[in-house]
């Protein structure tokens, strides 16, 4: 036997059982769970992820969550007392259904429906917002609905903006909901948008009444864009 081979062979067989070997038990649990961990999931993620549809579209993730994260707040704080949230996405063309009507006690959406944006807020996409008076621009943030009445656009109701210089002034400036003719589809077909209004988030003829009487009376509507300011 040739004796100077013992320590190559050695030295091979050391290297092959040090490499066969498995991690430490401390090193496979951290790889498992950065692997396998799933990230958690908040109460609006539960939330919308089991929202009962209706054949509806969904809202756009991000702006329920921030609805219903100032829904809770202002619920919390008695100026919501209803289970009722409206939410209006303003970054949608508003030749898109962009108003949900959605019953938190039963997590289902009621209704989604047409809304106009004011005129100096922009054509096709809403992008320019204001809470001063004959600014005649829609305000954003978080209202409370009010009361119903029949004013010059037959059935309304008015709005109470919650958010102090984004929309505290919905009173002074006559923010309301009310119906026109110029949100309709054959306006769509017509303009490839609908017409605007003078600020208030106005509704098709045929829809007005019902959303204004699933909403009234404290309820909770959120107008929706992502803009920086």
């Amino acid at each position: 036997m040739n004796y100077r081979l013992l320590p190559l062979v050695f030295f091979v067989f050391i290297s092959f059982k040090t490499n066969s070997l498995p991690f430490p038990k401390t090193v496979t649990s951290v790889l498992e769970s950065t692997i396998h961990t799933p990230t958690p999931k908040t109460e609006s993620d539960v939330i919308y992820n089991n929202l009962k549809t209706n054949t509806y579209k969904l809202p756009n993730q991000d702006s329920f969550t921030k609805a219903l994260e100032g829904y809770y707040q202002w619920k919390e704080k008695g100026q919501i007392q209803k289970d009722i949230l409206t939410l209006i996405d303003f970054s949608l063309s508003s030749a898109e259904k962009r108003l949900w009507i959605i019953d938190l006690k039963n997590n289902t959406i009621l209704l989604q429906s047409f809304v106009a944006h004011g005129k100096n807020s922009g054509h096709e996409y809403a992008s320019k917002f204001s809470n001063k008076p004959k600014s005649h621009q829609s305000s954003l943030g978080f209202y409370t609905t009010g009361e119903t009445y029949y004013g010059k656009h037959g059935y309304s109701m008015r709005l109470d903006g919650l958010e102090k210089g984004i929309n505290d002034n919905a009173r002074k400036r006559a923010i309301v909901i009310h119906s026109a003719s110029y949100v309709s589809k054959d306006f769509i077909k017509k303009y490839s948008r609908l017409g605007r209004s003078l600020g208030c988030p106005a509704l098709p003829k045929d829809e007005s009444k019902e959303i204004i009487d699933l909403i009234k009376d404290k309820s909770c509507l959120f107008i929706y864009h992502p803009s920086p300011s």
